[in-house]
C-alpha cells in the first residue's frame, strides 16, 4: 500500500490506475497514427499531441473516478464494468469537448477524437478484464495471521475479508494471547506449540495483525513480534490496520497515547495557508458555475409555498465556536414546531417536493460556499452539527471534540464513505472517518474527497 500525503492508497488500485493512464495516453497517439497512416509527418508532429493527450487522460481518469471505478471494492463482472464505463466515457467526452471549446490550442481533429475514444474504450475494457483475472488468481491477495481471538480480532478479520482497501486478505488463522475470550471460529485458532515466526512461516503469512486489547501482560509476545519483523513479516497494530484499510480511527479501542505520539494531525501554518487557498479557489469556482442552478432553485422554492428561500441554522465550528450555516430550505417552515431538534428521517414527511429533489442531488448545500468564503467553514472537513446534538455526542462518545480542531466542511470523508446518520451509532461511525481526516488531512486527500463527492452526487447516494 502506498502512502501519499498521509493517505493510504492501495497498490492494486494504483497498478490499475497507472495501467489505464498509459492506455489513455497511448490511445491518442494510436488514433493519430491511424489518421495519418499515409503521412510521414506524425513523428514531426509528436509534440503537438502531448497537451491533448494529457487533457484526454486527465478528463477520463477524473470521470472514471467520479463514477466509482477506482473504489477499493470493485465489481469484477463484465456487465457492471460496462454500466460504469459507458457513462464515464460520456462524462469524459463532455469535459474534453468543453476544454477544447475554451482552449482551442488543445484541440485535435474530429477524426482523431473519434479514433482515440474508440481505442481507449476497448483498451480500458481489456485492461480491466486482465486486471480482474490477475486478481482472481491471487496476485493481490495477502495472507494475514491475527494475534488475538477476541472481539477486536474478529472485527479486524471481518474487515480484512470484506472491506480492506489494499486488496483482499486471506485469513490464515488466529493465535490466542493470555486468557482473552474467544470470539472467532475455534477451527481457525492455532495452539502455541512453536515460535510466532515459525507459525507465520508455516501458514505462509506475510502480515501479522496485532488485535489484542491488553498489550501490557506478561503473555504478550513482544520479542517474538520483533523477530517476525526483522525477518520480513509485516507487523501491524489494530489501530493502524483500521486506519489504513478502512480509513477509520476506531474510538472504542483507541489509546490516548496513540493520538499524542502518533503521526499526523498537521495544524501547521503552511497546511492552514494551503487549505485556505484551496477553499477560496474551489468555492469561487463552484459559486460561479452553479449560480444559474442556485437562481432556479430559489425560484422553485418560493413558487412552491411562498416561504423563505434560505434556511439558517446554528452549528458548531472550529474550537467549539458556533456560527450560522446557510442552506436552501428543503422542509416546510414549521418543521420543528415543538422547538426540539430532530433527526432527519428516511422519507421525512417534513420535506417539501422541491426539497426532496434538491436534497437528492445535494443542491441544498450550495449556499454554504458563502460560509466558506467568509472563513467559517472549509470546503472539505467534518460535517458541522447542531449544538444540541454536539452536547449529547461529547458526553457519550470518546474523543468527539477532536473533530472541532479544524473547520467543518461542506463535504468530507464521512459524507462520502457513510450514509446519512440519524442515531448515536451512526455518529460514532462517522466520527471514526472524521478522526481519520483530522489526522491525515492534506491537499491530496481533499482532492480525493472532492472526486468522491462528485460520485455521490451523480449516483444519488446518502441523501435524505
Amino acid at each position: 500500500m502506498f502512502r501519499i500525503g498521509n493517505h493510504y492508497f492501495p497498490k492494486s488500485i494504483s497498478f490499475l490506475l497507472f495501467a489505464e493512464l498509459a492506455v489513455l495516453l497511448l490511445s491518442v497517439y494510436a488514433g493519430a497514427k491511424i489518421r495519418f497512416f499515409d503521412s510521414l509527418s506524425l513523428a514531426e508532429r509528436f509534440p503537438e499531441f502531448v497537451a491533448p493527450a494529457l487533457v484526454f487522460a486527465g478528463a477520463m481518469i477524473f470521470s472514471m473516478s467520479a463514477l466509482g471505478m477506482y473504489q477499493a471494492q470493485l465489481n469484477t463482472q463484465l456487465k457492471p464494468i460496462l454500466l460504469r464505463l459507458a457513462p464515464a466515457c460520456a462524462l469524459g467526452f463532455s469535459i474534453i469537448t468543453a476544454v477544447f471549446y475554451l482552449a482551442p490550442s488543445f484541440q485535435v481533429g474530429r477524426g482523431i477524437l473519434g479514433l482515440m475514444f474508440g481505442i481507449a474504450c476497448c483498451g480500458l475494457l481489456a485492461t480491466r478484464l486482465l486486471f480482474f483475472k490477475s486478481a482472481h488468481s491471487g496476485m493481490f491477495v495477502s495472507r494475514a495471521l491475527f494475534l488475538g481471538t477476541g472481539q477486536l480480532a474478529r472485527d479486524c478479520a471481518w474487515l480484512a475479508q470484506h472491506h480492506a482497501t489494499s486488496g483482499k486478505y486471506y485469513v490464515a488463522g488466529f493465535i490466542a494471547v493470555g486468557d482473552e475470550e474467544t470470539r472467532v471460529p475455534g477451527s481457525q485458532v492455532f495452539s502455541r506449540n512453536r515460535s510466532l515466526f515459525e507459525m507465520a512461516q508455516a501458514c505462509g503469512a506475510s502480515d501479522i495483525v496485532v488485535a489484542v486489547q491488553n498489550k501490557r501482560g506478561v503473555s504478550f509476545p513482544i520479542q517474538e513480534l520483533l523477530e517476525c519483523k526483522l525477518n520480513g513479516i509485516r507487523v501491524i497494530d489494530s489501530a493502524h490496520f483500521f486506519e489504513s484499510e478502512a480509513c477509520q480511527i476506531r474510538v472504542n479501542t483507541l489509546q490516548p497515547s496513540w493520538l499524542v505520539f502518533g503521526g499526523g494531525f498537521d495544524q501547521s501554518f503552511a497546511r492552514a495557508f494551503c487549505k485556505r487557498g484551496f477553499d477560496l479557489v474551489v468555492s469561487l469556482a463552484v459559486a460561479t458555475v452553479t449560480s444559474p442552478i442556485m437562481a432556479l432553485t430559489a425560484l422553485a422554492i418560493w413558487l412552491e409555498d411562498r416561504g423563505p428561500i434560505l434556511y439558517s441554522q446554528e452549528r458548531v465550528g472550529r474550537g467549539g465556536r458556533t456560527y450560522m450555516v446557510h442552506k436552501f430550505r428543503s422542509m416546510r417552515t414549521n418543521a420543528e414546531q415543538a422547538g426540539q431538534p430532530q433527526w432527519a428521517q428516511q422519507n421525512d414527511p417534513r420535506v417539501t417536493r422541491v426539497g426532496a429533489f434538491i436534497r437528492k442531488v445535494r443542491i441544498d448545500e450550495l449556499p454554504q460556499v458563502f460560509n466558506v468564503l467568509v472563513g467559517e467553514m472549509s470546503f472539505v472537513g467534518p460535517r458541522p452539527e447542531r449544538p444540541f446534538f454536539v452536547r449529547q455526542f461529547a458526553e457519550q462518545i470518546p474523543y468527539y471534540d477532536v473533530r472541532h480542531s479544524i473547520k467543518p466542511g461542506i463535504t468530507g470523508m464521512a459524507q462520502v464513505r457513510y450514509p446519512y446518520g440519524a442515531s448515536l451509532e451512526d455518529a460514532v461511525q462517522k466520527l471514526q472517518y472524521d478522526l481519520y481526516y483530522v489526522k491525515n488531512n492534506s491537499l491530496f486527500l481533499d482532492l480525493l474527497i472532492l472526486i468522491d463527492t462528485v460520485r455521490v452526487v451523480v449516483l444519488g447516494k446518502g441523501a435524505r
